[in-house]
């Protein structure tokens, strides 16, 4: 059996969030290392909440322990063709959960938000937001995959993440950085995300799954073979060792998957 996934299990999202934070922290720094900028990919949903108690209400100042957002950059791992003031938009998810809670003495990151130029064309948005990605990760002809520091993505109760969804034809695209999807079976229908290959060669995947509500479906993705062939079960076959699914004990109740103890 190859390497697999890490499950980490909590009391509740504030000690999710504890550990979070210092993962995320990880990551930044080994980003910095390597590039001097941490590049990240974020899904929308609750994802943005949490995300928010991890960076800016738990943790202490120790300089191996700081955020430094003025060298994050920001990419959407999936959006929704919607203005960015649209409730279904993952940037305006974002921005309210997150972004606009940064204290002003923090510097800002450097966030791409889709194109609202090509709201009607779903194709022409994929194909300006993989010219953005192009631009940050060198040319598409010199990179076959953006290798992104970090991903954080969301499971559905469906098994889908970003905008992929179980049996859909998107799960075979293997060319595209940036794929359009323009009949996706949760609403809305339009939407843009980014292909699985490049979700699954990130130096670094995580997921954030909490409630209840979860834990049939991370029943299925952990502990059934059917599980291993939803979007999430493929993430977590391509990423091995390199995902990490940060959840709190009622999301994984029933769950027979090892959890880890700590990082």
């Amino acid at each position: 059996m190859g390497k697999q996934p890490n499950l980490y299990a909590f009391n509740d999202v504030s000690g999710l969030a504890q550990t979070l934070r210092t993962y995320l922290i990880q990551c930044q720094n080994a980003g910095f290392e390597r590039h001097n900028l941490f590049k990240v990919a974020v899904s929308g949903g609750s994802l943005p909440s949490t995300l928010a108690k991890a960076l800016l209400e738990s943790g202490d100042g120790g300089s191996n322990n700081a955020i430094d957002f003025s060298k994050w950059e920001i990419f959407f791992a999936d959006e929704r063709a919607v203005a960015l003031d649209h409730a279904d938009s993952n940037y305006k998810v974002l921005k309210d959960e997150l972004l606009d809670k940064i204290p002003k003495e923090m510097d800002q990151p450097n966030v791409h938000p889709i194109d609202v130029k090509y709201l009607d064309d779903v194709h022409e948005m994929a194909d300006q937001y993989q010219e953005a990605l192009m631009q940050s990760f060198a040319a598409k002809d010199s990179v076959k995959l953006p290798i992104f520091d970090l991903l954080l993505l969301g499971c559905g109760p469906d098994g889908h993440t970003c905008s992929l969804f179980p049996n859909h034809e998107l799960l075979r695209e293997s060319d595209a950085w940036v794929a359009p999807i323009e009949d996706s079976p949760k609403p809305p229908a339009k939407r843009i995300t980014l292909s699985l290959p490049v979700v699954t060669h990130g130096t670094k995947i995580a997921f954030v799954a909490t409630g209840a509500g979860k834990k049939d479906i991370l029943k299925q993705i952990f502990d059934t073979e059917e599980g291993r062939s939803l979007p999430c079960g493929l993430v977590n076959e391509g990423g091995a060792e390199r995902v990490s699914w940060f959840t709190d004990d009622s999301a994984v109740e029933g769950v027979g998957f090892p959890r880890r103890g700590s990082l």
